[in-house]
């Protein structure tokens, strides 16, 4: 192989970040590969919340408990396909604000004002023709605390194959374009190791929405405007690195 010919394939391995070595009478060229592939996002997660505040904690409760099956109910009758998960009841007590120029005694015990108590409920739906009319219709009871958009599982397996497909195309194409550098033809090349373990994490998933403290619900409206959502997409990468033995 000419000198000029070799710093060609140098740089080539160099940019591809492959790395070269002899054996026995051929060369194993290490190239990592990658894929992606983007798709709209079919599958939202809405986060509701109630929360409710009271000198009487069973009250409070109670309003809770009341509006929480009410906005339920709302939820299951605008979406019936929608998976619904309630969690996070809390009930913890409101003390007075500390007066500086007449702070407690170290024996005097502080007592609640109040109770604030709440709820929260996440409704899971690949229904986002009608993901506002039904945001909209929960809010005249609960409050919306977060929405996300992401790729449902039926669409994230389906698109694993495609994933897969780009990576190693790539990969093929990387090889060829190696090929060609050294002075030989692509089917001098035998793809010998595939490691599709090696590459970390191929998706990032989605962060938990959190659990954000929130003002006292409001009163029910009559006539509630429709919040505006925008589902974007969601790109799925991978990452192989291949060991192909040169002839």
């Amino acid at each position: 192989m000419s000198l000029s010919k070799s710093l060609v394939v140098a740089s080539l391995l160099l940019a591809a970040g492959a790395q070269a070595q002899t054996v026995g009478t051929g060369t194993l060229v290490v190239v990592p590969a990658y894929g992606e592939v983007t798709r709209a996002n079919d599958e939202a997660t809405l986060m509701l919340a109630v929360e409710e505040q009271d000198k009487d904690k069973n009250a409070a409760a109670s309003r809770v408990n009341a509006k929480m099956k009410q906005g339920t109910d709302i939820v299951k009758g605008a979406d019936a396909t929608a998976k619904l998960k309630t969690y996070g009841y809390y009930t913890y007590p409101v003390y007075p604000e500390d007066n500086p120029q007449r702070p407690l005694a170290a024996n005097v015990k502080r007592v609640p004002t109040a109770w604030r108590v709440g709820q929260y409920l996440e409704v899971k739906t690949t229904n986002l023709g009608s993901l506002q009319k039904t945001a909209a219709a929960a809010q005249k009871v609960l409050q919306i605390n977060g929405v996300q958009f992401g790729l449902s599982p039926a669409l994230t397996k389906t698109l694993d194959d495609e994933r897969i497909a780009a990576t190693y195309r790539n990969l093929t194409e990387r090889v060829a374009s190696i090929a060609r550098a050294m002075g030989k033809q692509p089917a001098d090349a035998i793809v010998d190791t595939v490691d599709f373990e090696g590459s970390g994490n191929y998706a990032e998933g989605a962060a938990a929405p959190s659990m954000m403290k929130m003002a006292r619900s409001p009163a029910p409206a009559q006539d509630m405007a429709e919040p505006s959502f925008e589902p974007g997409e969601t790109t799925l990468n991978m990452r192989l690195v291949g060991k192909v033995k040169f002839k």
